[in-house]
């Protein structure tokens, strides 16, 4: 059943690295867990830009210490919605925004056979 069974974290917003005073703002991107059977595990998939450099004012940090992530939210979805079983037309159709990306599926599931 471990190959069945998938639990992830979900969140399309991540925090600042600066502070507004009483804290960090919303910022952009965040990191996500994936855990189960079919999980290709023991790796940290980043997008081509690779791990960010959190420092402020590095050429990932769209102001304000805004880090500008390597994946999008969408592509996580489609990933996961791929292992589910979902035909890629549904996928397009439920996450439209994922035309803007080259590479739809991140690789870490397991397809199921």
């Amino acid at each position: 059943m471990s190959d069945q069974v998938t639990s992830f974290t979900a969140s399309d917003f991540g925090r600042t690295l600066t502070s507004n005073g009483d804290g960090s703002d919303h910022g952009w991107g965040g990191h996500q867990l994936v855990m189960g059977g079919a999980v290709k595990g023991g790796e940290i998939y980043t997008g081509s830009s690779g791990m960010p450099d959190f420092a402020i004012g590095n050429d990932m940090d769209s102001g304000e210490g805004r880090i500008i992530p390597g994946l999008s939210c969408d592509q996580y979805a489609a990933t996961l919605a791929k292992w589910m079983g979902l035909s890629a037309q549904d996928i397009a159709t439920t996450l439209p925004a994922l035309a803007n990306f080259s590479e739809p599926d991140i690789g870490f599931m397991k397809q199921l056979t």
